[in-house]
């Protein structure tokens, strides 16, 4: 997965006061978990433009006064008016220690189903997995080939040996229902089906 390195001060004091002043001065206030105590730091709000606004998943190094150290973002806090980034969360990584991520799933492919006038219903655009740092994959690659109409696409049709599916095992990531451009005989055998149903 590819790393984002952020610049960062480290907080001498972490109280309200520091915190509206660190904020007048363009600056975010920022904690990194998971190691041996807390890590308070500040950086630039420019500096999370790559990590924040972006349907891309990236791990982020940050590098406090020269000390670099392997994150992940695990929660922002915006201003509920301007929008701006008021506090960011930090998860320290271990390459000995699985993490939990929320992945994005990118098709691949054509559907037959879509072709014949179907209609896509991507659901899951993001798959929560379990895996070590080094296996965190930067999308899961779903391929919607074989989809025809009424076809759906289970989590279980992405198993990969590097990390595991966070989700029951019926979780529909894609699937193509019919619409009104599919041929007569589909919408004829979805009628049946509903009322089969």
């Amino acid at each position: 997965m590819k790393s984002i390195t952020i610049k960062g001060s480290k907080r001498e004091s972490v109280g309200k006061v520091s915190t509206k002043a660190l904020r007048n001065a363009g600056m975010v206030p920022c904690v990194i978990y998971g190691g041996d105590k807390p890590v308070h730091f500040s950086a630039e709000e420019k500096a999370f433009k790559n990590l924040v606004y972006t349907p891309n998943v990236y791990t982020a190094t940050i590098d406090v006064d020269g000390q670099k150290i392997a994150t992940v973002l695990q929660d922002i806090q915006f201003h509920p008016v301007t929008d701006k980034i008021l506090h960011v969360d930090f998860y320290q990584l271990f390459d000995d220690k699985e993490i939990t991520m929320n992945i994005p799933v990118k098709l691949t492919g054509t559907s037959p189903g879509v072709l014949n006038g179907g209609s896509l219903r991507f659901t899951n655009r993001k798959l929560r997995v379990k895996a070590l740092p080094a296996n965190l994959p930067d999308f899961i690659a779903a391929d919607i080939s074989k989809l025809k109409i009424g076809n759906k696409l289970f989590v279980t049709s992405l198993f990969n040996d590097d990390y595991t599916f966070m989700h029951p095992d019926n979780t529909v990531v894609v699937q193509v229902r019919t619409s009104r451009n599919a041929t007569v005989s589909v919408d004829e055998d979805e009628e049946t089906e509903t009322a089969a149903e």
